[in-house]
């Protein structure tokens, strides 16, 4: 039995609802899961599971970001029970996404690179959840979109330059890179989660989603080639590791 339908499906198919053409994309003739978008022999719904966590996400997502099959951002609301999902507006933010940054139970912080801060923005490198007054909850927003489209969000959104900055040291995100086998380090939207995730004292947790990411990766490759469906052996391993992950928080 799959769980009910989080704020990026929600999202997904609203932004589907208001598209005047069919969204295609590398593997269009693909068929898919509507939930995960990988292809249905793929489909990893079954192992979609929430975890228990005192942090909250939120995902401000570029135009069609939200259409690709690649997009990791969905792979945090799959465990985040807490994830808000909306689409970036530069001349009419989302009013219920302003509201929920400035609802007094949390304490936004905007999950980006401090060279980007702006004047007096506070930057933290991890977060003391003791420390947060009245027990707010930490919610934590990143920009979903390339590498360029984020920038140009951050940039353009006044109401995010008032928030803290968690940002992540470099020493933080090349071991990270490394781990994962990256030829940069420029993350995606998951990997940066899984950071933002340790970040805030759980690391159990962060290693859930990070090898959710990866099962994830290794399913969408799977869906795309045919030379690739009879090589089972690291798609099996990749769900194997992320079930494992899962036993350390259970």
């Amino acid at each position: 039995m799959h769980l009910p339908d989080h704020a990026v499906h929600r999202l997904y198919q609203y932004r589907k609802a208001i598209s005047s053409k069919p969204f295609t994309a590398r593997g269009k003739n693909v068929v898919r899961c509507e939930r995960c978008l990988l292809a249905k022999r793929y489909c990893t719904c079954a192992y979609r599971k929430l975890v228990n966590t005192q942090i909250a996400f939120m995902l401000i997502m570029y135009d069609d970001e939200v259409l690709k099959p690649s997009n990791s951002g969905r792979l945090i609301a799959d465990i985040v029970p807490d994830t808000h999902a909306y689409i970036w507006s530069r001349n009419e933010p989302n009013r219920k996404m302003l509201s929920v940054i400035t609802d007094p139970k949390y304490q936004a912080y905007v999950v980006f690179p401090s060279e980007y801060a702006v004047e007096n923005q506070p930057i933290a490198e991890s977060i003391d959840q003791a420390a947060l007054s009245e027990g707010k909850t930490p919610l934590l927003i990143v920009l979903d979109g390339s590498w360029r489209e984020a920038i140009k969000m951050f940039r353009k959104s006044p109401y995010l330059h008032g928030l803290p900055m968690l940002s992540f040291s470099p020493k933080a995100a090349a071991s990270y890179a490394l781990r994962k086998g990256s030829r940069d380090f420029q993350l995606g939207t998951a990997e940066v989660a899984s950071l933002a995730i340790a970040a805030a004292g759980e690391p159990k947790n962060a290693g859930v989603l990070e090898t959710w990411f990866s099962y994830f990766v290794e399913s969408s490759l799977h869906g795309r080639s045919r030379n690739k469906r009879d090589e089972l052996g690291l798609l099996s391993q990749l769900k194997q590791d992320y079930l494992e992950a899962r036993k350390q928080i259970e």
